[in-house]
């Protein structure tokens, strides 16, 4: 061996053990952590390039025909046109998509507003016409017939009507009727006072209320010109218009007339069309009594004639 391999070995000798040697675990580690890099950068290559295959290949369906692509959800859409309101800045966006504020109800001049289920209700009439005003059968006619300015119900223990002060038009009108078996000229069977009234909107109600309560508070009573006891109560009506009250007064015929031990009756009721109330009040004719198939035929006529009225 020369003399100049010698030196440079010695020299390698004194590097070698002026430096310190690793221990063997950390030399694994250190090469643990280089080897997952590595895959973890393989990974990450693999993954970018199967998404680039994946676009591409979209891209090439949208070129064959197909639907286009939808943008990237961070692409900004179209400007607003000049007809697409802009939100306010002192309003909040969440507020402005989930809630809207309920527009005042306008309503013109003189007629009722419009109900949150339906159009405004119709207001009422000002006047009634001849037209309004029923007319029986052929069979019960009897030729005798006259307009009335007379009560438009009997006197129940002098009972006030506070709705009287809505009374918007009145008309009454008095006619006699016969049994159908009876001929044209026989005596009538018995007589209506037939009145018609129109109240201000929303106070019809107000009368047949108070008609009950009257009848309740009248059980029994004296005319002035009878010196009869009538007494009086409330029926069962029956579907009549909108709502309808029914009673009868009852007293013993007086002596001599009528059948024995009967009583005479009169039966009165009162229906209600919207705001307009019809009264029939059978009154006879010469100690008769009511029928009450006779009054509820003619009544259904006379809400009939009433309601062609109001359409």
């Amino acid at each position: 061996m020369s003399a100049e391999i010698s030196d440079l070995y010695r020299s390698l000798t004194v590097v070698a053990d002026g430096m310190e040697v690793a221990h063997p675990d950390l030399v694994r580690r250190r090469a643990d952590r280089r080897a997952r890099i590595r895959v973890a950068g393989t990974a990450v290559a693999v993954a970018v390039l199967i998404g680039g295959v994946a676009v591409g290949g979209r891209l090439a369906l949208s070129t064959d025909g197909s639907a286009p692509l939808p943008p990237p959800a961070d692409t900004p859409g179209p400007p607003p046109t000049s007809s697409t309101p802009r939100p306010s800045p002192s309003v909040s966006p969440t507020l402005s998509t989930s809630r809207s504020s309920t527009p005042a109800t306008s309503t013109s001049v003189g007629r009722p507003p419009a109900s949150a289920t339906g159009p405004a209700a119709a207001r009422p009439p000002t006047s009634i016409p001849d037209r309004a005003f029923f007319r029986l059968a052929a069979a019960n006619e009897r030729g005798l017939e006259s307009w009335a300015t007379s009560a438009m119900l009997p006197p129940l223990c002098g009972a006030g009507y506070p709705s009287n002060s809505a009374v918007v038009q009145r008309r009454g009108r008095f006619l006699a009727y016969k049994k159908p078996e009876q001929p044209a000229e026989s005596v009538p069977d018995g007589s209506y006072r037939h009145t018609i009234t129109i109240y201000r909107s929303g106070r019809a109600d107000d009368a047949l209320r108070e008609l009950r309560q009257a009848v309740r508070d009248c059980p029994t009573q004296k005319q002035s010109d009878d010196a009869r006891t009538w007494r009086q109560r409330l029926l069962t009506s029956g579907e009549y218009g909108d709502e309808s009250v029914l009673f009868e007064m009852r007293s013993p015929y007086p002596d001599g007339m009528g059948e024995p031990g009967a009583d005479e009756v009169r039966l009165v009721r009162a229906v209600r069309i919207g705001d307009v109330v019809t009264v029939l009040w059978e009154q006879g004719w010469e100690s008769t009594t009511a029928e009450r198939a006779q009054v509820d035929a003619d009544s259904r006529r006379a809400v009939a004639a009433i309601e062609n009225w109001l359409d």
